[in-house]
């Protein structure tokens, strides 16, 4: 009988970059050692934003089997999956919903495994629901209410609910790369009225004196990272949100993950006046942040939606991640995709409660997918 533990950890640091890396594997910069290390040392996770480390590690008998990230939080802000009406239905009730356990990358709505398993492992799926059941139990010993896994894999998913967590769903909006050469040939994929919308939006985006370019890494200075940041805050303020990552936080992004950064810029007059922030995946293209000055129009779709295209076709990248949100995404080639998240609550009345209120989500979101499906601005013989 394989004898596993389960340790948690508060500084990434207490797992060695190797080590973490093996699991998370290269596809995902999300997932990688370095970026949270630099949410750590920059000082965007921690006490000021409420997002304390608890890294998860898995051992059996032999050593190191499989990590996750894993946070302690005192609110259920900047994770993009919403339960702020569990929390008030149960402290309504007497219960103490917060704190909880977080398996998220913070700040960011971005689709990955969760649970990081050494590609040595063989039994995959059995090492899922050992991990789904250590945490649970971490979160039983720590008298918590409850343990969350946002923007998981279905598959992880699907092992957990034979472990007693809850299945949800959600809706992201995501553009596909059908081998297309270049950006007319996507263009050429959709619908006439479709495609003469794109390009009248791209003309007036562009007709307004900017210029566009693509940094990577190395390329992003100093400078570029100040204006970013301001753009950031901009964004924020507008929002009336919180301003979790700090300006340390984007140097250190550039210096750790190099070439997979991508800072898209529009310049007028030579200087910055909007950017996007992107991070490169082996076959996904993430969008992260974005921000601007002044009103340009269509600057944010052509910045956000249609640069990100242009990129993800010469580099030959499989999908493109533009982020939560946005039913005018469709429209611009983001079709609606599913995300899924795993979820244990610990009190057997709140579960009760929550359990009914997910099936009603999941048919309603599986009813508007499918509704939304007939809004495809692609011609029906190229539609995804």
């Amino acid at each position: 009988m394989t004898d596993w533990s389960l340790t948690l950890h508060a500084s990434i640091t207490e797992i060695g970059a190797t080590a973490w890396d093996r699991c998370a594997g290269a596809d995902n910069p999300f997932l990688n050692h370095a970026f949270f290390l630099a949410l750590e040392e920059s000082g965007s996770v921690g006490a000021r934003t409420g997002w304390l480390p608890r890294y998860a590690a898995l051992h059996d008998g032999s050593g190191l089997v499989a990590v996750a990230p894993l946070f302690l939080k005192g609110h259920s802000y900047g994770e993009y999956i919403f339960d702020q009406s569990w929390a008030r239905a149960y402290e309504q009730a007497g219960g103490q919903y917060y704190p909880k356990l977080q398996i998220a990358v913070p700040f960011s709505p971005v689709s990955g495994q969760r649970l990081l398993i050494d590609p040595g492992q063989l039994a995959q799926g059995t090492i899922r629901g050992v991990f789904g059941d250590a945490l649970r139990q971490a979160c039983e010993e720590l008298g918590l209410s409850s343990v969350h896994m946002s923007f998981c894999t279905e598959a992880e998913q699907d092992v957990l609910a034979d472990h007693g967590w809850m299945k949800r769903i959600g809706l992201q909006y995501h553009w596909h790369n059908q081998g297309y050469a270049d950006f007319e040939q996507f263009l050429e994929a959709l619908a006439s009225r479709k495609r003469k919308g794109i390009r009248r939006e791209r003309r007036e985006a562009q007709s307004c004196g900017l210029v566009f370019r693509t940094l990577r890494g190395p390329e992003i200075t100093t400078q570029d990272w100040d204006r970013f940041y301001a753009f950031y805050q901009a964004t924020i303020d507008r929002k009336r949100g919180q301003a979790y990552l700090t300006r340390r936080f984007f140097t250190l992004l550039s210096e750790r993950l190099g070439e997979r950064v991508v800072l898209m810029q529009a310049l007028h007059q030579g200087a910055p006046v909007a950017a996007a922030l992107n991070l490169a995946g082996r076959d996904t293209l993430y969008g992260r942040n974005w921000g601007c000055e002044g009103d340009w129009p269509f600057l944010h779709f052509e910045l956000c939606y249609y640069q990100a295209i242009d990129f993800a076709i010469v580099e030959g990248l499989a999908r493109v991640e533009a982020g939560a949100q946005g039913e005018h995404k469709i429209q611009r080639g983001y079709l609606p995709s599913l995300t899924y998240s795993s979820h244990f609550i610990r009190d057997p009345a709140l579960a009760r409660a929550v359990g009914p209120f997910l099936e009603e989500e999941r048919a309603a979101i599986l009813q508007e997918k499918e509704a939304l499906a007939s809004f495809s601005p692609y011609r029906h013989e190229n539609s995804c």
